[in-house]
């Protein structure tokens, strides 16, 4: 399944959403069209290595790393989900508190995907605590956890390929919570091999989102009621 956009549309213009993503988009492409060796070392410089960040060094790149991506598609299929789930998580909590939401939601995903590497064997766990890892998709899974909470029946215009390509309507809960299931069941996977991808960052981030929602009690934009004047005819 490949989500298209959302039915549910914002009452606000999401600026802060935008933001953020025109922002991935420029600092990928600032080192990206540098060389792929410039690219490279960048993803190590600013990516957050687990072994620094517990050894009390190099803390700036819990936020850093939120903006790097490895590559093309790893930077398209974060920001198409930051745009189709984005836009109604900030018209809920405004646009400063979603920033802040924002961040905090990728930070509650490094600190667990960290948590979950101590919980390796010990030879994984010493060959990924040397990993860099990259990506906004923490900070989106938070967004993600938000947006089933405070919009479950929302329908996502979703292309599915089976037999035939089609478009379907499926509800945010379905889609969102088949999404969180994938992760957790490969995430248990992830403790005993290496997988290439910080599972349990998308889990944490998901985590700290709902957390956020609930702690705050935040609830959706009540949404404008247009009355339509008819007359009736007095014979």
């Amino acid at each position: 399944m490949f989500p298209l956009y959302d039915e549910n549309r914002p009452l606000t213009k999401p600026i802060v959403n935008y933001v953020l993503i025109i922002s991935n988009i420029i600092v990928f492409f600032y080192f990206y069209l540098q060389g792929e060796l410039y690219f490279n070392e960048s993803v190590v410089k600013y990516g957050i290595i687990p072994l620094y960040v517990l050894s009390g060094k190099r803390l700036y790149t819990i936020i850093t790393s939120m903006f790097m991506h490895g590559g093309l598609l790893h930077l398209f299929g974060n920001m198409l989900y930051l745009y189709i789930f984005g836009d109604n998580v900030e018209d809920a909590l405004g646009h400063l508190r979603y920033l802040i939401f924002y961040v905090l939601g990728g930070i509650g995903a490094s600190l667990i995907h960290i948590l979950s590497i101590l919980l390796m064997p010990e030879d994984l766990m010493i060959y990924s605590l040397r990993i860099p890892s990259v990506g906004a998709s923490g900070a989106i899974s938070a967004v993600l956890g938000a947006y089933m909470l405070l919009y479950p029946y929302a329908r996502i215009r979703t292309l599915v390929f089976s037999w035939w390509v089609t478009i379907i309507s499926v509800p945010a809960y379905y889609y969102i919570g088949f999404w969180f299931i994938y992760q957790l069941f490969m995430g248990i996977m992830a403790l005993q091999l290496p997988m290439g991808v910080a599972f349990w960052a998308h889990i944490g981030g998901f985590v700290t989102g709902i957390i956020f929602i609930k702690s705050f009690n935040i609830r959706p934009r009540p949404r404008r009621r247009i009355i339509m004047p008819f007359y009736i005819p007095i014979e």
